[in-house]
């Protein structure tokens, strides 16, 4: 029997972790940590000027992501996370490298940090990765009405998108869930969070039976 769980909630922008998040949290009593976004100092920057900024984004989620975990150990309860640390590297400063963006010595110093304070963390007991279209990422970006997302490009969205593909396709630390969420509103029907809920239970509790 397991007493304490730590999930990790992954997706693309726009694909519904924090909502997600924080439903599940209410229906497991878990903890829930969310992403660090309305207090980051970059994100906005960035955004404007991808270039001049996107290291010190990159290093501010790895910091951030890494204080947020490392707070497991110490804490005797179960938690869920509002995305990874996984997707800042494997997502986020690869797609920036990839671009031109992040040159290559900031970014083989970047991975170094991050390899480094990976080995220190838990893996999730179960990595729930949502995945969605561009047009349903695009939609729900625009129903959340964040200034500083207004001028994420279709094309970012979709290279991120693939991405993702290949990483959960090959994630290997421990067990995972993808859900397709073009044909859900977890947050709004009752009876499409309850879909997801039954996935969740099935995924996790047969793992690990309460």
């Amino acid at each position: 029997m397991k007493s304490q769980f730590f999930l990790g909630i992954a997706g693309n922008i726009g694909s519904g972790k924090s909502s997600l998040t924080t439903k599940l949290a209410k229906q497991y009593n878990f903890m829930p940590f969310f992403e660090s976004v309305e207090d980051n100092p970059y994100l906005s920057d960035f955004y404007k000027d991808m270039n001049r900024w996107s290291f010190h984004l990159q290093v501010y989620f790895l910091s951030s992501r890494f204080h947020q975990q490392n707070k497991l150990d110490k804490l005797n309860k179960s938690i869920i996370m509002d995305r990874t640390i996984y997707e800042d590297a494997e997502i986020f400063a690869k797609n920036l490298n990839v671009i031109n963006m992040l040159d290559d010595r900031d970014y083989k110093n970047y991975l170094a940090l991050y390899e480094e304070m990976t080995s220190f963390l838990k893996v999730p007991d179960l990595l729930i990765y949502l995945r969605a279209s561009v047009p349903t990422l695009v939609r729900q970006i625009q129903l959340r009405g964040r200034e500083y997302e207004s001028s994420i490009s279709i094309e970012y969205l979709n290279r991120l998108n693939e991405l993702y593909e290949t990483w959960i396709s090959n994630y290997d630390k421990g067990p995972k869930l993808i859900i397709e969420t073009d044909d859900l509103d977890f947050v709004n029907l009752e009876e499409d969070f309850g879909k997801v809920l039954k996935m969740v239970d099935g995924r996790l509790f047969g793992m690990f039976p309460m």
